[in-house]
């Protein structure tokens, strides 16, 4: 049987991370180029997906302490502060020719034109102008280093196409969060068999779901509100996100919900789920002690000036009150019952939507596994790894997207480095 043909550089997946890996090895200039397998047809389907098909390309601000993983946090925040957001905003700006605009309401970079499509495009030509040779439908099925020392190189099994041989590899192949998508796991399955500590796996920035019918009735109802988790942060503080919320038919979905969902999804099947309380409204409970103390007219017409009808509805049936009630006779436990309702709300859910709706995976390959200058396996020379596959996750606003664009830049830029240092056979026609 014939050797497989020999490459200086592989790598698997067409993702965000992927493609920028892509770029920057080939930028590298390693002897016979880069390759770039994608299972799909097309490639950068997250990418199409994102920011309800606009692609919320960059956050206003990195915020590595907002970031979740079972790995070291210095770790992880040495690999996502290694492109450093203004270099990377200039990079879409200047070099892939998309001009973004920051959305101050919700501190996103989107591109002008509104089109995900532009983003994905972009990147696909620019890996294009750089000499990478894409090839879509093809999947990766069997990974194995073979030779050693100099002689190493990686063995790439296809289902797609015949065999490759490579310098170096970078797995890019993500989590299994949107399987829409692409997404499917194996390259985690590849990267245990291959000995790497990988973290369990679950659905993270995932909609909840619900048991409350009387919130099931306020389907599509949206808000801005402080959700918190109490007893999760640092001395027992309740962890918090302010932002978007919206009642679905199903449960609650928005950007607060999504953002706090690992923790119910962690929790599941334990002796203390994780409890999820909402703020309906800026004011807090002494502000809403003070107003139902000391305000006139009726409970209806108070909450009416800060609620939406139906939820200031809900609420007061919640708490056995009546819209048309008078502050002035207010009893002093009812008061007290409907302010812990307007800002410490029990969230009733029971479940999650899993990874069918799931933005990202939480968990992944063990952060100390990898070189955080370089992502290269610390395990096996030659592999290198970015992206959704690792241990890591951010909060909804881009903040992924910046995890995807480093670690993709990193790991490519390393792996170029390395394939021109180890020589390399012919390339591919």
């Amino acid at each position: 049987m014939s050797a497989p043909p020999s490459l200086p550089v592989v790598v698997v997946g067409a993702g965000a991370a992927g493609l920028m890996a892509a770029i920057f090895a080939a930028r590298a200039r390693p002897p016979g180029g880069v390759v770039l397998l994608e299972r799909t047809r097309d490639g950068g389907r997250k990418i199409l997906v994102s920011g309800g098909g606009r692609c919320n390309v960059l956050p206003q601000a990195l915020a590595p302490e907002r970031f979740v993983t079972d790995s070291s946090l210095n770790t992880l925040r040495k690999m996502l502060l290694s492109w450093p957001l203004g270099e990377q905003l200039a990079f879409f700006t200047r070099e892939a020719g998309v001009p973004l605009t920051l959305e101050s309401a919700s501190a996103k970079y989107f591109p002008v034109s509104n089109r995900a499509r532009d983003v994905r495009d972009a990147l696909f030509a620019l890996a294009a102008a750089a000499g990478v040779q894409t090839r879509f439908g093809v999947r990766l099925e069997g990974l194995a280093p073979e030779g050693t020392g100099t002689e190493r190189s990686w063995r790439l099994d296809l289902d797609g196409g015949p065999a490759l041989s490579a310098t170096a590899v970078i797995l890019a192949t993500g989590g299994l969060s949107l399987p829409g998508t692409g997404s499917d796991g194996h390259g985690l399955e590849l990267l245990r068999a291959l000995g790497h500590a990988v973290h369990p796996t679950y659905p993270a920035l995932t909609p909840l779901l619900g048991s409350s019918p009387a919130h099931a009735a306020l389907a599509g109802l949206s808000r801005t509100v402080t959700l918190r988790a109490p007893g999760r942060g640092p001395g027992g503080r309740a962890l918090a996100s302010t932002g978007g919320f919206l009642f679905t038919h199903r449960g609650y979905s928005g950007p607060v919900v999504l953002d706090l969902s690992h923790l119910a999804v962690r929790s599941r099947g334990s002796a203390a789920p994780q409890r999820l309380e909402a703020q309906w409204t800026e004011l807090d409970a002494p502000a809403w002690d003070e107003a139902l103390r000391l305000g006139a007219g009726t409970l209806g017409g108070l909450l009416g000036r800060h609620l939406q009808e139906r939820l200031a509805g809900t609420l007061l049936a919640e708490a056995g009150l009546a819209s048309e009630q008078a502050l002035a006779r207010l009893a002093r436990t009812d008061r007290r019952r409907l302010v812990e309702l307007l800002t410490a709300c029990p969230l009733p859910w029971t479940g999650d939507e899993g990874y069918a709706k799931a933005e990202v995976t939480g968990g992944g390959v063990a952060l100390g596994d990898i070189d955080p200058r370089t992502l290269a396996s610390r395990r096996h020379p030659g592999l290198f790894l970015c992206g959704e596959l690792l241990d890591a996750f951010g909060p909804i606003g881009g903040h992924n997207f910046a995890w995807a664009w480093a670690t993709g830049r990193a790991a490519g830029i390393a792996a170029g480095e390395h394939a021109r240092g180890a020589g390399s056979g012919p390339s591919v026609g």
